[in-house]
């Protein structure tokens, strides 16, 4: 059973451009360091609805269990650790079969 995650970021206030930008070059290894993902993309919203999330990543995989190995990989748990928490103040995720 193929699974997508969805993940849904608002940033705080003051996150700056750099930060931003950390958060998507550490986001573009993951898939070379986790290695079990179909597709895997993200990105800062374009701002066309008032009431969207700050930005998005979106992961396919061809089983739970691949989706499973990515959520606990270590490289996976040090980015949340290092470029995710510090700047995100409220996060969503769902995971659906496709």
């Amino acid at each position: 059973m193929p699974v997508r995650h969805v993940a849904l970021f608002r940033f705080g206030a003051d996150v700056s451009g750099e930060q931003v930008r950390a958060l998507a070059a550490g986001l573009d290894r993951l898939p070379e360091a986790v290695g079990v993902m179909l597709d895997y993309r993200h990105g800062r919203d374009l701002g066309i609805n008032e009431a969207s999330w700050d930005y998005v990543v979106v992961g396919d995989f061809a089983t739970a269990d691949d989706y499973l190995t990515y959520r606990d990989h270590p490289e996976h748990r040090a980015l949340i650790e290092s470029l995710v928490t510090p700047i995100v103040t409220e996060r969503a995720s769902i995971q659906f079969e496709i």
